[in-house]
């Protein structure tokens, strides 16, 4: 497994990642190779269907291809993701012992927060990437300017509300290290099995984090 700085500064360099909700994993390889195909080897597996960690395990196959699971909500599910070949790991929420069994595994962890109270634990557990959830609810940039300021050391991964025609302003504040979103691999172009198009959604997203 690669060493966590490594895999978080990789996201920082790709600076997008594809939240991705897959119901069958046969998809998952497909999937990879569009992902790739569109420049972006990055994806986000969420653990919202019972295929998720078959389908990380099929795409953890593909070596350029960095897969982490999402929505990890417990000590188990983590066990579970890495043991199915996640490199890195998101959760909605900040939990203590989410956190601690990633770091036991030396595997990345971005918790999501939301208010000041939340990141102060999150640095107390030694964190400074943060996933801020759900960041365009909670206010957009204009919020994010405000709950980062006393927390100069913390950069963050905005993720919910994220989209094509935002996701410009998002990467060009300072403390942004990447974006997560859903809209690059619609659910209904994977149930459809519309790689193509999903290429396309993940080609234009690049470009746009680039611009």
């Amino acid at each position: 497994m690669s060493d966590p700085a490594t895999i978080q500064h990789r996201m920082e360099q790709l600076r997008l990642v594809p939240v991705i909700r897959i119901e069958d994993a046969a998809r998952a390889a497909p999937l990879g190779q569009a992902l790739l195909d569109g420049g972006l080897p990055c994806a986000e597996v969420t653990f919202r269907t019972d295929a998720a960690p078959e389908a990380i395990e099929a795409m953890a196959r593909m070596d350029e291809l960095l897969v982490g699971a999402g929505t990890v909500v417990s000590r188990q599910q983590v066990d579970t993701a890495v043991d199915a070949g996640a490199r890195f790991v998101v959760s909605p929420g900040l939990d203590a012992g989410v956190v601690r069994r990633c770091q036991e595994l030396s595997v990345p962890v971005f918790p999501g927060v939301a208010t000041p109270s939340e990141i102060m634990q999150a640095v107390a557990l030694d964190l400074s990437v943060l996933k801020l959830f759900p960041a365009g609810a909670l206010g957009g940039r204009d919020y994010l300017d405000s709950v980062a300021a006393p927390f100069p050391e913390v950069r963050f991964i905005p993720t919910g509300g994220v989209n094509a025609e935002n996701v410009g302003d998002w990467l060009a504040h300072p403390r942004v290290l990447a974006c997560g979103g859903s809209w690059m691999v619609p659910g209904d172009a994977l149930r459809s099995g519309e790689y193509d198009r999903i290429r396309d959604l993940v080609a234009e997203a690049v470009a746009s984090g680039r611009s």
